[in-house]
Parts: structure tokens; C-alpha cells; sequence
């Protein structure tokens, strides 16, 4: 079982990591911005890969 200490340590290295993320983010986010832009046809071609992929596999089953 979880004791209260522990439990406690969890919830705050858990607001600590959240907030190290974020004020991590906001700092990069220019350079986000510069290097990473497009990024989402990516993501975008990605999606559709796998949905080609799920429309092939229930096709070809039945």
C-alpha cells in the first residue's frame, strides 16, 4: 500500500514537473515556432496512413 508520505511526495513532484514543463515550453517556444513548422501534415499524413491501414485490414477479413 501507498503510505501518506509517499503519496504526498507523488502530488508534489508531479505540480513540480508539470510546472518545469511548462515554463520550459514557453521558453522554447519561439524556436517551436521557427524549426518545427509543419509539423502537423505530419501528424496529419500519419492519421491517414493508419485509418488506409484500418479500412485494408476490415476490408481484407471479411
Amino acid at each position: 500500500m501507498i503510505s501518506t508520505g509517499q503519496l504526498i511526495f507523488a502530488i508534489c513532484f508531479f505540480i513540480a514537473f508539470v510546472i518545469i514543463v511548462a515554463i520550459s515550453y514557453r521558453k522554447d517556444k519561439k524556436l517551436h515556432k521557427k524549426y518545427y513548422k509543419g509539423n502537423v501534415w505530419v501528424l496529419v499524413g500519419f492519421v491517414i496512413f493508419f485509418l488506409i491501414l484500418l479500412a485494408a485490414k476490415s476490408l481484407l477479413k471479411e
